[in-house]
């Protein structure tokens, strides 16, 4: 057994410093808000998104090579490739400043901000008393899905894969709950089901972002590629009978906000569990794909696995470890303990 890696005191003093800076900036940034202009904040994150840029390099790398892994029939051009990472970036950067201005902005404000289109889907769903699962992805501005739904009076919550560090993950729900939104940590996994389970049987809105094909043990056509996903989404809604809708909110050509609720996603039915979460699986994925195929430049493209250097994307999907039986087994139960079935 591999030994567990462990830092060092002088480790420990600086990853903690990481996190103190990291939060003061944070509640910095958010109070200073109100009190200086839009336009000037937009233009100093526009900077520090520059510079961000230029710094993190590797990710800026990781980027390019996953959009040339998967777009690059259709963009052959280098130069083009690199136009849509800094597009996808700055689309990131003015979701974390939509995201922050919005803690000061009152319900009214967020309608007023986000229109909704396909509101009859959710009502309707809500309507069958089972929960909601708001099926999205790093794309556009997701994280103002929950405070426009929350605003006009819809209960949310969120699974959210929480930083290390508590007391920075703390502030992070609580800026969350002060707009209507509430946390779901997506680890532990039991306690995960357990948070997403009760908010079903309370017929509330659960926002699962999905489109993190780096480990799982369902393996799913993306982009012409084969990659792991998790079952856990397609397990919950064939187990609980809860409804799945994609939603997405999408940054308009004038930069105004859209909250997009498509139709209902059917659950796949086949001869057992584990056929049925992988039919379903592949359905929710190429919802997915199709949501960022219409807008490019709007997603994160980090949602893959890292690059080996001698195999490309697909085997090296194939040499993902499927999660453990025993894990997979205790999260169905779980669910089948305590979910009406579908």
């Amino acid at each position: 057994m591999a030994k567990k890696w462990r830092r060092s005191a002088l480790g420990k003093f600086f990853y903690n410093l990481r996190y103190r800076f990291g939060e003061y900036a944070l509640r910095g940034f958010v109070g200073m808000l109100p009190y200086v202009p839009f336009r000037a904040v937009s233009l100093f994150t526009s900077s520090m998104a520059w510079i961000a840029f230029v710094i993190l390099w590797r990710y800026r790398q990781r980027m390019e090579q996953n959009i040339a892994a998967t777009l690059g029939q259709e963009l052959p051009d280098a130069t083009a490739r690199k136009a849509l990472v800094w597009q996808a970036w700055r689309s990131f950067t003015r979701t974390v400043l939509d995201s922050m201005a919005a803690l000061h902005f009152s319900k009214e404000r967020i309608i007023a901000k986000v229109a909704l289109t396909g509101e009859a889907h959710l009502q309707d769903a809500l309507k069958q008393g089972r929960g909601v699962l708001a099926l999205s992805a790093h794309l556009g501005s997701f994280t103002m899905i929950g405070p426009r739904l929350a605003a006009g009076g819809y209960p949310f919550s969120a699974v959210v894969k929480h930083p290390a560090d508590k007391r920075f993950a703390q502030l992070t729900d609580d800026y969350r709950a002060q707009i209507g939104v509430d946390t779901i940590a997506a680890k532990p996994r039991r306690e995960a089901v357990r948070g997403i389970l009760k908010a079903l049987r309370d017929n509330r809105i659960v926002l699962v972002i999905a489109d993190e094909f780096k480990s799982g043990d369902v393996l799913v056509d993306f982009f012409g590629l084969t990659l792991p996903a998790p079952r856990g989404p397609a397990t919950l809604a064939l187990r609980t009978g809860a409804v799945t809708l994609p939603m997405f909110a999408i940054r308009r050509p004038d930069k105004s906000l859209v909250l997009e609720i498509d139709a209902p996603i059917e659950s796949v039915a086949r001869e057992d569990l584990d056929a049925s979460v992988a039919a379903t699986t592949a359905v929710y994925t190429r919802h997915l794909e199709q949501a960022i195929r219409r807008h490019p430049a709007q997603w994160n493209w980090l949602g893959l696995p890292n690059r080996d250097r001698k195999l490309p994307l697909a085997e090296m999907a194939h040499r993902e470890k499927p999660a453990s039986k025993t894990s997979t087994e205790s999260s169905d139960a779980e669910i089948r303990q305590s979910g009406p079935s579908a």
